[in-house]
C-alpha cells in the first residue's frame, strides 16, 4: 500500500515553530535565566567587595559547559537514532537467510530440523540426542569423529507431530572423556526491527532475538 502525499507543512518531531530543536530552547532558556541572574546579582553586589573577574568567569564557564553538555547529548541521542534506522534498512538484505543461534531448541521447516555443534576439542564419538519437549529421546544423530570446531547435522523431522518445539543434546567424548560443546539452531530470518533501541530479529521458527544473539549468517 503506498502512503499517500499531502501538501500540508508539518513540524518535525523535537522542532519548535521558530526552527530551533527542544535542546537548543531548552539551552537557551537556562542561558537567558543563568544571564538574568548574574545581571541581578551585579545590580546587588557590595560595592566595597565586588565580584572578581576570575569569579565570573567562571560562572560563565559553568554555564556554557552545562548547555555545552546539553547540545552534546540532544546531537548524540539525534545520531543514535539515524544509526539504528540505517542498520536496519542496511540488514533488510539478511531476510530470508538461515542463521546460527547459541540454543539447543529446534525449529522445524520443511520436515526438517537442522543445527550445529561447537566442539572445544578433538572427539572421537560425537553424537545429537533429539528430545521431546518432556525430554524422552525420540531419536539419535551419530556424527561420529569430529575435530574441533563447528559441525552442523540435520534431523528428519517429518514423522513429528507434537506442537512444542523439540529439543537436543549433544554427546562429545575423545577416549572415554568428556569434550565441552555448545548447542546451535539454526532458524530463518524473516524480519528486522528495533525494540529499545536495540536492533532485533525476528525469525520463522521462534521468537525475536537481539542481532547480537546472532552468531552466523548462512
Amino acid at each position: 500500500m503506498v502512503a499517500s502525499v499531502s501538501n500540508t507543512t508539518s513540524t518535525p518531531a523535537g522542532t519548535s515553530t521558530s526552527g530551533k530543536t527542544l535542546g537548543q530552547t531548552s539551552a537557551d532558556a537556562q542561558q537567558d535565566r543563568f544571564l538574568k541572574l548574574l545581571v541581578a546579582q551585579l545590580n546587588n553586589q557590595d560595592p566595597m567587595n565586588p565580584m572578581d573577574n576570575a569569579q565570573m568567569t567562571s560562572q560563565m564557564a559553568q554555564i556554557n559547559t552545562v548547555s555545552g553538555i546539553q547540545q552534546l547529548n540532544e546531537t548524540m541521542k539525534s545520531m543514535a537514532s539515524q544509526f539504528n534506522a540505517m542498520q536496519i534498512m542496511q540488514s533488510a538484505s539478511m531476510i530470508g537467510h538461515g542463521v546460527m543461534l547459541e540454543s539447543n531448541t529446534l525449529s522445524i521447516d520443511g520436515g526438517k530440523a537442522k543445527g550445529a555443534v561447537d566442539l572445544e576439542g578433538d572427539a572421537s564419538s560425537v553424537s545429537v540426542q533429539i528430545l521431546s519437549p518432556g525430554g524422552q529421546v525420540l531419536d539419535t544423530v551419530n556424527l561420529g569423529s569430529l575435530a574441533a570446531g563447528r559441525h552442523n547435522f540435520e534431523w528428519d523431522a517429518s514423522g513429528y507431530t507434537n506442537s512444542a518445539s523439540p529439543t537436543f543434546k549433544v554427546v562429545a567424548t575423545n577416549n572415554k572423556q568428556n569434550v565441552a560443546s555448545t548447542a546451535l539452531a539454526q532458524d530463518t530470518i524473516t524480519s528486522i526491527g528495533t525494540k529499545d533501541g536495540t536492533m532485533s530479529v525476528q525469525l520463522k521458527g521462534r521468537a525475536a532475538v537481539a542481532y547480537d544473539a546472532v552468531k552466523s549468517i548462512l
